[in-house]
């Protein structure tokens, strides 16, 4: 496929057999760029006004998916969807963004630059409205079906419990993707969304690698493609699938102040020697910090 605009349509070959699977698949899809439809997929999408740890958080997904060979998919939008795009670029790995608008125009406009990037570094931005469609508030959440079509798993970083990104992620959840979240300062109105998906079953995620052996198939489609970076499964221990319930219960308990272990194991609830094996692991993932007299806090 080259750089020009191209439409794809249902049912021929360049269309992407994964959004091809989604009940309500668009018929048309407008391309400017390269889709290559044999690379693997996972959709980065979270808040438009995100923290700083929102934008650390993305950047640090982007760019290890990419690098692992892994196409970004986001929504060009500001914030998370943005440095997700720009993460992917710095990484020399391929972006896809899908528009709320059509492709005769650039929605934000402040990622006119953005998008022309995307197209120069082999990516693509792609829409199911006509050309001169303008980007109307409708035309958001039907573009989500898109992002989650296209992608084997749907990763949240930051968001409120009626943003665009939760929209995005149930409909993820109901296209039988896997769904990820990012988890979030307690405090932090930014982390509903998150924190909604992981208590309804998300898989809580915190670094790229993660990504490889949780979503069935994904590993293995790195590795046919000759990717030299792939990791060997990891083997699973005792106890492991409950690590991301773990964390999340740890990291909600640990608000704005610093906790003892005592009192971690009060508000978790757990045995000591478990609760100490997930600081060790919360600690070297970067999500905590221990401090003196046994104390342990959130990592801002």
């Amino acid at each position: 496929m080259s750089d020009g605009l191209c439409v794809l349509r249902r049912g021929e070959k360049g269309f992407p057999p994964l959004l091809e699977e989604i009940p309500d698949a668009p018929d048309i899809l407008y391309v400017r760029g390269r889709l290559d439809p044999a690379i693997p997929a996972v959709a980065i999408v979270g808040s438009r006004r995100p923290s700083p740890y929102g934008l650390r958080a993305a950047a640090a997904l982007a760019r290890g998916m990419a690098s692992k060979g892994i196409a970004v998919v986001s929504g060009l939008a500001r914030g998370i969807d943005g440095m997700a795009h720009r993460a992917a670029l710095d990484a020399g790995g391929a972006t896809w963004a899908v528009l709320g608008c059509g492709l005769g125009q650039v929605y934000p406009p402040e990622h006119r630059d953005l998008a022309e990037r995307i197209v120069a570094a082999g990516g693509c931005l792609m829409s199911e409205l006509p050309l001169d469609a303008a980007p109307l508030a409708g035309h958001f959440p039907r573009r989500n079906r898109i992002i989650s079509g296209l992608s084997m798993g749907c990763v949240v970083v930051e968001g409120r419990l009626k943003s665009g990104s939760l929209i995005t992620a149930k409909l993820a959840a109901e296209q039988g993707r896997e769904v990820f979240a990012v988890p979030g300062p307690v405090s932090s109105p930014l982390s509903q969304a998150p924190h909604w998906l992981l208590e309804n079953g998300a898989d809580l995620l915190t670094s790229a690698e993660d990504i490889l052996w949780k979503i069935p198939g994904l590993a293995e489609r790195l590795a046919a493609r000759g990717r030299p970076d792939v990791p060997p499964a990891p083997v699973e221990r005792p106890g492991d699938r409950l690590v991301s319930q773990g964390w999340s219960k740890i990291l909600e308990s640990l608000g704005s102040e610093a906790l003892t272990l005592d009192e971690l194991q009060e508000a978790v609830g757990s045995d000591a020697q478990p609760l100490v094996q997930h600081l060790v692991d919360m600690e070297l993932s970067d999500l905590i910090i221990s401090l003196p007299g046994r104390r342990y806090a959130r990592k801002t």
